[in-house]
């Protein structure tokens, strides 16, 4: 296993209670309408699903987002307009384990088609090396940030395995809609092109590297490590925005001595102060490694194969590569 991860659980996060469903590209209505729009209705629960449908649905769809454009997906709250709209869509994207509330809102609505990108592909565990568990630690309660069984759900961060749950999508779409299912296997096929491309540039940028260690404060990288023989060390595991312990701080600043760590990698959803903090104790730089989650303004880039290009960047900067 490539993948060491040290998970402290934290506090939930407060959630955010969505007021509308936000519109993502040409593909969606102008306005938040999840259903009746005279296209294949689809309600995605967050980017990474709203993406693959709108890439492999194109014309044909008109999709709509239960998280909206800088939200931090975890702890995401459903309004009651949201689980209305539900009810008049023709399908519904997501990925069980990811957000709860989403899980429990499309599991009792009566979408005709559901579909789940966890069954997609193979899940595995990860962070569960060092015997840390998700449990309550110091009185405050940690929130769920992984599939039934403990299984990791970030599965779009590797683009192999994104590649698949494209491919499942698509065969959903073409049953669900088969009036177009032409055009959905044809652009199921550009995609999965594309990511593989994808792969292959990611593995040919980060194969000479001084380093196989990074340091992230949101341990949602398992997938990519593993593909790329890398080694991901969290700060904080679940929660990206709580604290890490004097310890943990500690055994980080170890780490980038022993393992020629030279970044602390953030995310564009939440603070970076807790990456500052540990870069500070510990003498290293800090940067950003996107898990995209959700495209907003300061993202560096405008989809996923932009911000995935301008991670590969970062790493290869932070592991000597570059």
């Amino acid at each position: 296993m490539n993948v060491r991860r040290r998970l402290i659980p934290a506090s939930a996060v407060t959630a955010v209670t969505a007021l509308a469903l936000g519109t993502l590209s040409a593909c969606s209505s102008g306005s938040a309408a999840a259903g009746n729009t005279g296209k294949f209705d689809v309600v995605a629960s967050f980017y990474p699903m709203a993406f693959l449908a709108e890439q492999i649905g194109g014309d044909h769809v008109n999709v709509t987002s239960l998280t909206q454009p800088g939200q931090e997906p975890h702890d995401l709250e459903i309004s009651a307009r949201q689980t209305a709209q539900l009810e008049e869509t023709d399908a519904a994207l997501y990925l069980k384990g990811l957000q709860p509330n989403v899980d429990e809102a499309i599991g009792q609505s009566g979408v005709r088609t559901k579909i789940d990108a966890a069954t997609l592909t193979t899940l595995e565990t990860h962070g569960a090396e060092d015997g840390h568990g998700h449990g309550d630690e110091g009185g405050h309660e940690g929130h769920s940030h992984e599939t039934a069984g403990g299984k990791d759900p970030h599965v779009w961060l590797d683009p192999v395995k994104y590649a698949e749950v494209a491919e499942g999508v698509g065969k959903a779409f073409e049953k669900a809609d088969p009036d177009h299912a032409a055009d959905y296997r044809k652009n199921t096929d550009t995609l999965v092109g594309k990511l593989d491309e994808l792969n292959t540039t990611l593995a040919a940028g980060l194969k000479d590297r001084k380093t196989d260690v990074f340091i992230t404060t949101h341990a949602s990288f398992g997938y990519f490590a593993e593909r790329y023989g890398l080694t991901e060390e969290a700060i904080n595991g679940l929660d990206p925005e709580s604290e890490p312990s004097a310890a943990r701080v500690k055994e980080l600043a170890q780490t980038a001595r022993a393992d020629g760590v030279t970044t602390v990698f953030y995310e564009t959803l939440v603070s970076d102060d807790t990456a500052k903090t540990v870069a500070k104790d510990a003498g290293l730089k800090t940067d950003v490694l996107d898990p995209l989650e959700g495209i907003t303004d300061s993202s560096r880039g405008d989809d996923y194969f932009e911000v995935m290009e301008s991670n590969l960047r970062a790493l290869q900067t932070a592991l000597g590569s570059a």
